[in-house]
């Protein structure tokens, strides 16, 4: 649970709830912002990619990515240079995707040989978590208001702090490296390749609420006691629903929560269109925070159990197709920012492609 905090929460997240402060202290831009998000999604991308040829321990993989997403934190807040931004974005998206693939992996296959399947919604809880923690640390820098660069400071040192905490769970495990391409099983199949494409649905569809909540709260209320709340609502629904995930999940099956989750989730990203303002944007942090780790959760124990032997081979691969979801929805709010509608339009593309990606994953019974 903390290396999720660490590897998403604060590593891919911290950027959400301190985007407001850079867009006051460095007038960074919307336009400006998507293209910064985007740097760390392409890092998240090329990490996902690359795990899956990666042949080493996970235990060292995790606790190197975890270090190197504290380092990379905190080096945002010594820098007001646009390309070292980018730089540090990028590579801490790297080291997320290794942390989440290895780490989620590597605690799965535990849970399974243990018979405790179910308490994979208390390891995923962790994202959760790392956004509740982010959100109420920004939403005290704003009140106070500090500056961007210490809160940035701030992540860092946290997300230090819980790596040395985190460091003697990994102490003594051995487990096996993951094996060649040559003795995986084949991600070409249509079974794999629904999941696949599904899941890259998702990560397109999250991303705009789950990067411009705040942003977007700031636009309806400018009062920083009001709008910051929008990131910790969205933490604590992501940290809650992973905890009833485990529950849900002895009632059905985890691909049938998945495609309930993305509806879910394709409602809450259109609200804020058809319900302007802050109880709009309220309640998209509800649906959105409430569903997406649901659905990571479930899209990766679907992925377990439909390669059990190579999850780490099938997870690697559809964590790909969702970093490029999310490289795409930063891209298309940069396209479209001077659009004033251009948000709304981008929302609704959002749920459109969620909806596409959760009617991809109904198959008869039989295949299921």
């Amino acid at each position: 649970m903390l290396t999720l905090a660490v590897a998403i929460g604060i590593g891919r997240f911290a950027f959400t709830p301190i985007l407001p402060m850079m867009q006051k202290d460095a007038s960074l831009s919307l336009a400006a912002a998507g293209w910064l998000a985007s740097a760390n999604y392409v890092g998240y991308f090329i990490g996902a990619l690359s795990a899956i040829w990666i042949r080493a321990q996970s235990a060292a993989i995790v606790r190197g990515s975890l270090v190197a997403i504290a380092l990379l934190t905190a080096g945002m807040g010594a820098t007001d240079h646009a390309l070292g931004w980018i730089s540090l974005r990028a590579m801490a998206g790297i080291a997320s995707a290794w942390a989440l693939v290895f780490g989620s992996a590597w605690v799965l296959r535990r849970l399974a040989a243990m018979g405790s399947d179910r308490l994979g919604g208390v390891v995923f809880a962790g994202v959760g978590l790392g956004s509740a923690l982010t959100g109420a640390v920004c939403l005290m820098f704003l009140q106070l208001a500090w500056s961007s660069d210490r809160a940035w400071i701030a992540m860092g040192t946290a997300a230090l702090l819980f790596t040395a905490t985190i460091w003697p769970g990994y102490a003594g495990t051995v487990s096996p490296a993951p094996r060649g391409t040559a003795d995986r099983v084949p991600l070409r199949s249509a079974h794999r390749v629904r999941l696949i494409w599904s899941y890259g649905c998702f990560g397109f569809g999250y991303i705009v609420p789950a990067t411009f909540l705040p942003a977007m709260a700031r636009v309806v209320i400018p009062d920083p006691a009001v709008f910051g709340w929008a990131w910790p609502i969205f933490g604590a629904a992501a940290l809650l629903s992973a905890l009833a995930a485990g529950w849900l999940s002895t009632r059905m099956t985890y691909r049938t929560l998945w495609i309930n989750a993305q509806f879910i989730l394709a409602f809450g990203v259109v609200v804020p269109v058809v319900w302007p303002g802050f109880g709009g944007i309220v309640l998209s942090a509800f649906c959105v925070g409430g569903t997406f780790m649901v659905a990571t959760m479930a899209g990766m124990q679907e992925a377990r159990r439909v390669a059990p032997d190579n999850a780490s081979s099938l997870m690697a691969a559809m964590t790909a197709a969702f970093a490029v979801g999310q490289i795409l929805g930063p891209v298309l709010v940069s396209i479209v920012a001077g659009d004033p509608r251009g948000m709304d339009l981008t929302l609704v593309a959002a749920s459109v492609v969620l909806i596409l990606g959760a009617l991809a994953l109904i198959e008869p019974k039989h295949m299921t």
